[in-house]
């Protein structure tokens, strides 16, 4: 990257949250960024540091190992989601919801499994994920992610994941630069050098007790939503100061209506309906807080500037360089892209007025019939993560596009060399 005269080298980051079948979104807003935005710029669009948790993570592992791909790259990760067949993706017969007390009993069998010594590759999960695997493995060309690190394509790849025995968040990353600064894994966010391969992005995208978490190495590790949906730190810990964040939940600007705020009220009574709150609680991390945090470490920096004198921030840094684990501060400026509207919602209104349009697997069609009819049907967050068909990623991935197509001049002043 250049940089202005006297400005510090721009280190770009573009950071992927995580949300299920909501991943359509990000597909959408990427397929703008890859495709269309460099017709403006006159150049393709690169990132310096890569981070994703949960379908992000995929998708981060998409952009890190594609990024020599000159052409067409957003029109892939498009067909990838556009192809998708709910049925296909779950395999969840008549069968085995027969099956399904003897596989809740399987759990304790499990766990004597483990007592003896024993260490299966998967832990317990109600859904078969293995042809969601087939499709991470054969999506994304893996190698590719060693070679551009290699071709200075690109600084890192990070991939979060929560680990099941602490409960913290670890991130595994990937980077040209054999060790990470010292000061990169504090906290309760380890951040782990790795040769990234499959199994931790899909360890990464382990939705709790639906996906089986993935064993790595001898330690198990679940969605890295739980702890770390969108993993802002990374970026920031591996010096980037520029972020681009596509998150996967609408912003909420105010309280919502009277009339909704009543039918969620009716719809507790339902455990499905229910479940997707808790999920959305859970798998939408409060990124707003983090953003606020950034820029009021902004403030402070321009206001201390203004006081003390434009070498303010390089005085500072030189004074906590004596330290060993001191991290140099820097402004940082994000640019946030999200749904502008709401994609539980978006679910609901799907299965209730195109349900012929697709195919539902036994087990959708169980959460549909216990989400009933009424108003909390109209509103389904819990498919919202499960519905991994075109019928739904379709008009996910038309959004995204058009929510990025609207932020054009900010996304180009992003990309742009010029100071923000």
């Amino acid at each position: 990257m250049t940089a202005q005269s006297g400005q510090p080298k721009i280190k770009r980051a573009i950071v992927l949250a995580g949300g299920g079948a909501r991943g359509a979104y990000e597909a959408g807003v990427l397929s703008y960024l890859l495709e269309d935005l460099p017709k403006r710029l006159g150049r393709p669009i690169d990132f310096d540091i890569v981070c994703g948790t949960s379908v992000g993570a995929i998708h981060a592992a998409f952009l890190a190992a594609t990024c020599d791909v000159e052409n067409h790259r957003g029109e892939m990760l498009r067909q990838i989601w556009e192809n998708l067949r709910v049925n296909e993706i779950f395999h969840f017969s008549t069968r085995d919801i027969l099956r399904l007390p003897s596989r809740v009993m399987g759990v304790r069998r499990v766990a004597r499994q483990m007592r003896e010594g024993q260490r299966p590759d998967r832990l317990y999960g109600l859904l078969d994920t293995r042809p969601l695997e087939r499709l991470v493995l054969n999506s994304i060309p893996w190698r590719g992610i060693r070679r551009n690190l290699r071709a200075d394509r690109l600084d890192a790849v990070c991939i979060a994941t929560t680990q099941i025995a602490t409960g913290h968040a670890v991130v595994f990353v990937e980077c040209k630069e054999r060790a990470l600064p010292e000061w990169a894994s504090q906290d309760s966010v380890r951040m782990q050098p790795i040769r990234l391969s499959p199994i931790h992005a899909l360890a990464s995208a382990s939705i709790p007790m639906l996906f089986p978490a993935v064993r790595i190495g001898s330690r198990y590790y679940a969605d890295g939503g739980l702890r770390l949906n969108t993993p802002l730190a990374p970026a920031v810990r591996l010096g980037a100061n520029r972020v681009l964040v596509i998150g996967v939940g609408r912003r909420v600007t105010g309280g919502v209506t009277e009339e909704l705020a009543q039918q969620r009220t009716e719809g507790f009574g339902n455990p499905m309906f229910l479940a997707g709150k808790v999920l959305n609680a859970l798998m939408l991390s409060p990124v707003d807080t983090d953003l606020a945090r950034l820029r009021l470490i902004n403030r402070f920096i321009d206001n201390a500037s203004e006081t003390y004198g434009d070498d303010f921030l390089e005085r500072v840094n030189q004074t906590a360089s004596r330290t060993d684990d001191a991290r140099p501060m820097q402004k940082i400026h994000d640019t946030v892209v999200r749904p502008s509207e709401d994609l539980g919602i978006m679910a609901g209104q799907l299965l209730a007025n195109s349900r012929e349009d697709f195919s539902l697997s036994p087990f959708l069609r169980i959460v549909m019939k216990m989400l009933g009819t009424g108003a909390e049907a109209r509103e389904s967050d819990l498919l919202s993560y499960l519905l991994f068909d075109s019928a739904y990623t379709r008009p996910l991935i038309e959004l995204g596009y058009k929510d990025a197509a609207a932020q054009e001049d900010e996304l180009a002043a992003f990309f742009s060399d010029d100071p923000m």
